[in-house]
């Protein structure tokens, strides 16, 4: 994805709000009840956000209806964003250290 479809993607409203949000994984409702944003609306940013490669499915835990639930982490940590030549931006992914540390916990609080 290009410099300019990441910023016309971060441009869009809730979207910047969404990835920050998103550090730990939260299901669509949590993060449309905690960013007050339409749900309809936050399913159409998570949905932009994942195809931008942003945003991620990060599991689907069971409910306490026990109903599979989608829950969603953002993939980077940081976007820079340059202006010195051109418009630049670099995407800081998230670190493999986090990544297992979030499968860690997950597959304990699964037990």
């Amino acid at each position: 994805m290009g410099a300019d479809d990441i910023i016309q993607v971060l441009g869009n409203k809730y979207n910047a709000d969404i990835l920050s949000a998103a550090s730990d994984a939260k299901s669509a409702q949590e993060l449309s009840d905690e960013l007050d944003v339409p749900i309809a609306t936050c399913y159409r940013r998570i949905n932009e956000l994942t195809e931008s490669d942003l945003l991620e499915l990060h599991d689907r835990p069971l409910s306490d209806e026990h109903r599979r639930i989608k829950v969603y982490r953002r993939n980077v940590e940081a976007v820079h964003i340059t202006f010195d030549e051109g418009l630049g931006v670099e995407l800081e992914e998230r670190s493999e250290v986090k990544n297992k540390l979030d499968e860690v916990w997950r597959t304990i609080s699964d037990s």
